[in-house]
């Protein structure tokens, strides 16, 4: 069998990078290679960003109203190739088909948003700020712009930023993650088909020096990056001292908190949805469950019988409810985490680490594990796992769960099960995260809303999506005019 080598999309064509180093793309559930991808060198990035600045001055005179109409090409495309899209998702991500069409579902939604631009891109005035002089305010493109992707999200996360940015005028370069860059390949296919200037839009694969170039490249106006919160401080303190717009979303440790009125049945299957989809490798996915009360009796005994009935396997299989983890190395990290938390004091109620999935035994998995913490102070208490385990520990108040969310280093959600309205007004008063749920367990925003983390989980001012990629990928400029009466008697 011939393995792939992928390609780098620059200049409008697909070019092979000189690359001193290839990586291979496995099948997470299988170990099946995928494909090779090439470690773009730094040359490779700087040639990228060479053919965007070229295009940029055509692209940002090029009229709104015919950036948006290649939008609508795109999402068209999109969704004539989704089930390929999708497949290809699952296949280098894990996640189970179900949760890949969700996945670029969300993707095309963004899309569907950016073709609004001819809307969002308007600027405002206001006549006669002073006798016979006007004021106005006007948005213009920054210039070459990138994204850095990870892999958890290979489709909706590149498109929180590419259609906004090309969309505002900018032209593009993404650098999708190493682990499942076939996805973006596809995408990038169909941008191919577009028509676009040579330039708008590159995809160049890499690792850490393709990032290091973009971060450092003068040429390069804005970046966006999505990943660990060590490297989102990391591109960020870069990026702001290159003196770059940059927004950074980082880790999470997000807690679900259940009152003894939730609605105990419903709770449980958003809360197992949340904690164990895409096999919790997904920033916004459940980490910490606070039962308060009452609820630490009925809660916690439904949870356990529920998790231990989760489907595991392959995700193209009818039927799996939990795919792989993304690599061996994340399989024995996770497991690694578990154990350390048994030994700082907790309880293992559940243990999904020796879990063997019969014909996919060299796959990455790794079972619905729930360990009772006696407080959320230790390591596993803390740490983000990305993996498919839920510590439970107890809390005796509201007051006392949300001192709980509160004292987190990380602030991407927070979700609270209650009947209560009271309740649910004081948590989402009182709880200082960027995305709160309400008998929701995972607040993914939609598309015209922000992607909204704050604390460690974002490092920045503007987030993606919505009106903040507007304000993100575009300056405002105003402008004050003043036009005497006696120079328009000469016409």
């Amino acid at each position: 069998m011939v393995i792939p080598v992928l390609a780098n999309y620059v200049n409008g064509q697909w070019v092979t990078p000189n690359a001193a180093e290839s990586l291979e793309v496995r099948n997470p559930a299988t170990a099946e290679i995928l494909a090779r991808v090439p470690m773009s060198s730094a040359a490779d990035v700087a040639e990228a960003v060479r053919s965007a600045d070229r295009a940029f001055s055509g692209w940002r005179a090029t009229p709104v109203i015919e950036r948006a109409a290649y939008l609508f090409k795109l999402r068209h495309l999109l969704d004539e190739h989704f089930e390929d899209i999708a497949r290809t998702i699952t296949l280098e991500a894990g996640k189970t088909i179900g949760e890949a069409r969700g996945e670029l579902r969300r993707g095309v939604e963004n899309v569907e948003v950016a073709c609004g631009l001819p809307s969002l891109a308007m600027g405002y005035n206001v006549e006669d700020i002073a006798s016979g002089i006007d004021e106005l305010l006007i948005r213009q493109p920054l210039g070459v712009v990138a994204a850095i992707a990870p892999f958890n999200f290979p489709a909706m996360i590149p498109l929180w930023f590419l259609p906004y940015a090309i969309g505002c005028g900018n032209c593009f370069i993404l650098k999708p993650s190493e682990r499942v860059p076939l996805t973006m390949h596809k995408i990038f296919a169909l941008v191919d088909r577009l028509g676009l200037p040579p330039g708008v839009a590159s995809l160049v694969n890499g690792s850490a020096e393709a990032v290091d170039t973009l971060l450092d490249h003068p040429s390069i106006r804005a970046v966006s990056f999505v990943g660990s919160s060590p490297v989102a401080r990391y591109v960020y303190e870069r990026c702001a001292k290159a003196g770059k717009r940059v927004q950074c979303q980082g880790g999470a440790k997000n807690p679900v908190v259940i009152m003894p009125d939730a609605d105990m049945e419903t709770s449980l299957r958003v809360i197992l949805d949340s904690a164990f989809g895409c096999a919790g490798q997904r920033c916004l996915a459940a980490s910490v469950a606070l039962p308060v009360g009452e609820a630490c009796t009925t809660f916690t005994p439904l949870l356990l019988e529920a998790a231990r009935s989760r489907k595991i396997g392959f995700g193209l299989d009818p039927g799996v409810e939990l795919g792989p983890v993304i690599t061996p190395q994340s399989r024995e990290r996770i497991a690694n985490l578990v154990g350390r938390g048994v030994s700082e004091g907790g309880t293992l109620l559940v243990d999904g680490r020796d879990v063997l999935v019969s014909g996919y035994e060299h796959g990455n998995f790794i079972g619905a594990t729930v360990v009772e913490l006696p407080n959320a102070n230790g390591e596993l208490g803390q740490t983000e796992i990305f993996g498919p385990v839920l510590s439970v520990t107890n809390t005796a108040t509201l007051d006392e769960a949300i001192a709980v969310v509160n004292a987190s280093a990380f602030g991407n959600m927070a979700c609270l099960f209650t009947s209560s309205g009271a309740a649910a007004r004081k948590f989402r008063y009182e709880t200082r995260v960027g995305n709160v749920g309400i008998n929701v367990g995972t607040p993914a925003p939609m598309a015209f809303f922000p992607f909204s983390g704050s604390k460690g989980s974002f490092f920045g001012d503007l987030h993606a999506q919505g009106r903040d990629a507007i304000d993100f990928y575009m300056d405002k400029k105003v402008v004050v005019e003043r036009w005497p009466r006696e120079w328009s008697r000469r016409f």
